[in-house]
């Protein structure tokens, strides 16, 4: 906090007589006790006579109420602006003959955001005079979903602070720098090639939604459900961390092998000075996105605007920046003090090439999908047994069955632990006359029952599918599905229905594929989106039931007669979660 003081209540000589006066020795006070206290009286007049004067004549060069600047900023530049903010409310800046003095505190940057778009949750109080936050992405946030907020960008920015990849001590060292991008998994399953790179939950961290936009940039965005975006998603997700400070815990941690943590150069710093730290950096090749603290004005009274003014001229100055840069900033130039951030340390004089921001629409897109992304799956997988799951796949040593299985397999890779998955298989009478039966329920993944994970159970039963001599009764187990999938709907999750088939209703006792589309039409709710989502193999695939049901229920369908395309087909299934489809399918 800036340091306020008090103008009527300086004190000058006249008050630090006074205890003197009055404390004299009683000895000479009792021999000439009635001059003492004529002196002590003339003293007290003219202490009072002196200070008031003083408080006069102050209050006509910075007179009436002060104006209490009220500002917020990213926790980490605290210690350089409220440092500055004493030496400023020293000088006593006026602006209508009314004294200025700031009150200086550290606020998440995305509290603020979401305070005035009111997109998310929020502690504490969110207002403020003046708002630094530590990139200009919140500020497009702000601008996109609260277009009528009183928010004036002055075009300035307070520090900079590019990211960097950081890794325990001498981990980094032998690393050949790569673009973020070139890092992160953009196939399924996740690569097992990959570094394990970490950011900081993009919704909450201008570096982690810096690295999203960083990864998209390099993906055809035109390319058909995006799978590469998916595929990045999901690895970034299985390692994201809720804030700095966990940050900070893992990167301490003395994992095998280090993950990368996508920091920004100061975090890296102050990790190295205030928490005992010995990271070290390095620069994504092709260049980095940078943290700009930008200088933001709210509100609308001129007074106070004309106030905040005052006061971005100081943090901006040229005498300011060497305190930014003690800070483990850059200054907006780029400067960086060498002292600080040391070559030791992998910390580079130079400042990296500055990478554009994203479009608000663009990070708009990005927080969607993370969110999207971010929700936990409920998935019954049905999985086709009927006899012409025997037949072979063209080009493979294979059958239907075995491409099946190989399929459902690697996508189980795909979910984390807290998933929820359960399993049917399906062919003609299979339970009475029943043409499906459940393999296991819907539950967790990490789960154990009997001594097993869900997980492995699941795996189990994959490896031990066999194709029967039944039909393929496709339409009634679909509408059982929906229904079951309808009647235990989680509302916190993604609730889907994924059948692995050969494609062809063939059984006489059973609904047709319109009774099917009328069903799904009326039982369907924007409420409860339920999306199917159908891979079939075969060369004699008709897809255009399949397409119809898919569009129906908001889900996709997919074909293929190569093995190979198993994780690509994956990743377009649950890249449907990135388009939002599946929210507007169905009746209210």
């Amino acid at each position: 906090m800036g340091r306020h003081r008090d103008v009527a209540g300086k004190s000058d000589g006249a008050d630090r007589d006074l205890p003197l006066a009055v404390g004299h020795d009683r000895r000479r006070r009792s021999r000439a006790g009635a001059f003492a206290a004529l002196a002590g009286a003339f003293a007290i007049v003219l202490g009072l006579g002196i200070t008031g004067w003083y408080v006069i004549g102050n209050q006509a060069s910075c007179g009436g109420d002060e104006i209490v600047l009220e500002v917020a900023v990213a926790p980490e530049l605290v210690g350089a602006i409220n440092a500055l903010a004493e030496d400023f409310d020293e000088e006593e800046h006026e602006v209508d003959g009314r004294c200025v003095t700031t009150e200086v505190r550290g606020e998440d940057p995305d509290n603020v955001t979401y305070g005035i778009t009111n997109t998310g949750p929020t502690t504490g109080d969110t207002e403020s005079d003046v708002w630094i936050p530590d990139s200009s992405l919140w500020v497009n946030l702000v601008q996109r979903e609260a277009s009528e907020a009183a928010i004036n960008d002055t075009g300035t920015p307070v520090a900079h602070s590019p990211l960097i990849l950081a890794q325990p001590g001498g981990a980094a060292e032998d690393n050949e720098t790569e673009p973020i991008e070139n890092l992160v998994p953009t196939d399924a399953p996740a690569a097992e090639s990959g570094r394990d790179v970490r950011v900081i939950d993009p919704l909450r961290s201008a570096s982690g939604l810096a690295t999203l936009a960083m990864i998209s940039s390099t993906i055809d965005d035109q390319a058909e459900d995006q799978p590469e975006l998916t595929a990045a998603l999901q690895a970034l997700q299985r390692g994201a961390m809720p804030n700095e400070e966990t940050a900070f815990d893992t990167l301490g941690a003395g994992d095998d092998p280090p993950p990368l943590m996508v920091l920004s150069e100061q975090a890296a710093w102050r990790y190295n000075t205030e928490h005992g730290g010995s990271a070290h950096v390095s620069y994504p090749k092709g260049g980095s996105h940078t943290l700009d603290y930008p200088y933001l004005i709210r509100g609308e009274d001129p007074v106070v605007s004309r106030a905040a003014e005052e006061f971005r001229a100081w943090v901006t100055s040229s005498e300011s920046r060497a305190v930014v840069r003690k800070n483990g900033f850059r200054s907006p130039d780029g400067a960086a003090d060498t002292d600080v951030l040391t070559p030791e340390a992998g910390f580079q004089e130079e400042a990296p090439e500055n990478l554009p921001t994203p479009s608000d629409d663009t990070i708009a897109e990005l927080t969607q999908s993370w969110n999207r992304m971010k929700l936990d799956t409920r998935l019954l997988t049905i999985l086709d047994v009927s006899g012409s799951m025997a037949q072979p796949v063209p080009g493979t040593d294979m059958n239907r069955m075995e491409v099946t299985t190989k399929a459902s397999g690697e996508g189980l890779t795909l979910f984390p632990e807290t998933s929820k998955l359960g399993q049917w298989e399906f062919s003609t009478d299979l339970d009475g006359d029943t043409d499906h039966r459940e393999l296991t329920p819907i539950r967790e993944l990490g789960e154990t029952v009997d001594g097993q994970t869900h997980r492995e159970v699941m795996t189990e039963n994959l490896e031990s599918l066999e194709p029967s001599n039944g039909d393929t009764g496709l339409y009634n187990t679909i509408l059982a599905a929906y229904r079951e999938m309808s009647r235990t709907y989680e509302a916190d999750r993604v609730n889907a229905i994924l059948m692995l088939t050969d494609g062809q209703d063939d059984t006489d006792d059973g609904i047709s594929k319109n009774e099917l589309l009328s069903a799904l039409e009326e039982e369907s709710s924007k409420d409860k989106p339920i999306p199917v989502i159908t891979i079939a193999f075969g060369p004699s695939i008709d897809p255009e039931p399949l397409e119809e049901i898919a569009d129906a229920t908001g889900g996709g369908a997919y074909t293929t007669e190569d093995p190979t395309e198993i994780g690509d087909i994956f990743l377009k299934a649950f890249s449907l979660r990135l388009q939002g489809q599946g929210e507007d399918a169905g009746q209210d």
